[in-house]
């Protein structure tokens, strides 16, 4: 089964890192479905697309990630959250889980970085 992926960040060139790595041959098929620049963006689009994996930025126009984060968490329950972000205090990562964020992943990563997060967020 092929997952869902949805990209959330207000940077062009991070959402498109993402993608690029999703050919790894160490992660499990994963099918892009949305990219979006901000929290609004990327709602509507989980409407439609239904991911069943998120990466998710903080800092972002229009809607923020953390409030992004509960109304995803609330749409669709069963969907992977992974907080992507410079945002690196504790106090950040754990009120981003406790929104309903699945795991956290600091700015700037390695493309091994990512991978890993990925195959741990999905396992």
């Amino acid at each position: 089964m092929t997952a869902r992926l949805l990209i959330v960040d207000d940077s062009m060139v991070i959402r498109n890192l993402i993608a690029r790595q999703m050919i790894d041959r160490r992660l499990p098929p994963i099918d892009v479905v949305g990219l979006a620049s901000d929290g609004e963006q990327a709602l509507a689009l989980a409407k439609v697309k239904k991911p069943d994996v998120i990466t998710m930025d903080l800092t972002m126009p229009h809607m923020d990630g953390e409030t992004c984060i509960e109304h995803l968490s609330a749409a669709l329950p069963n969907a992977r959250i992974i907080v992507v972000s410079a945002l690196s205090d504790k106090a950040t990562a754990l009120r981003a889980i406790s929104k309903g964020a699945h795991g956290f992943l600091h700015k700037p990563f390695t493309d091994d970085q990512l991978v890993e997060a990925l195959l741990e967020l999905m396992s």
